[in-house]
């Protein structure tokens, strides 16, 4: 994290992931998830913009990162499924995670913090995912759930997202 290093004034994060309890084997039930759907996007990253042309397509396209798609733009959704085909990150991220587990340096994060998550999120479910945050890393964060709101909010209320970033990072 930018703010362990000091490169940061402020951070606002969106459900940032790692905070499961140490003995939660629910992390290593995520991080599988994560390989098969990079797999998967990879897969249908070919048929991306056709995928975004139906509703029906956009709803399953997201339904795993949002609770509201309606109103994400067919070229936007396009735009994600092929740009997470492509983050060639993922596997190495899998295997680091896998290998040496979550850690954070907190102590040494002295910026304001903002941690953002969504009650309905299905990846890092609240608030399960965010224990060592909430209970180790950061209890001075500033906490907002968001109610009935998915992995990113940035999808699901982005004005509402750009609110808190922006509301936070004026500060």
């Amino acid at each position: 994290m930018l703010a362990a290093r000091g490169r940061a004034e402020t951070v606002v994060a969106f459900a940032p992931g790692g905070g499961w309890a140490e003995d939660d084997e629910s992390s290593r039930e995520t991080l599988a998830f994560f390989a098969t759907m990079h797999e998967q996007v990879q897969a249908a990253a070919p048929h991306a913009e056709a995928i975004a042309a139906s509703e029906n397509g956009r709803r399953r396209a997201t339904e795993y990162v949002t609770t509201r798609f309606e109103h994400i733009p067919p070229a936007l959704v396009a735009h994600q499924i092929a740009g997470a085909a492509a983050c060639e990150a993922t596997l190495p991220l899998i295997e680091h995670a896998l290998r040496d587990g979550w850690s954070l340096d907190a102590e040494r994060i002295t910026c304001p913090v903002r941690i953002v998550w969504g009650t309905d999120d299905r990846i890092l479910p609240w608030p399960r995912a965010a224990v060592r945050y909430r209970d180790d890393w950061l209890p001075h964060a500033d906490w907002v759930v968001l109610d009935g709101v998915g992995h990113s909010p940035q999808l699901d209320v982005p004005l509402e997202a750009a609110q808190l970033i922006l509301g936070f990072t004026s500060q």
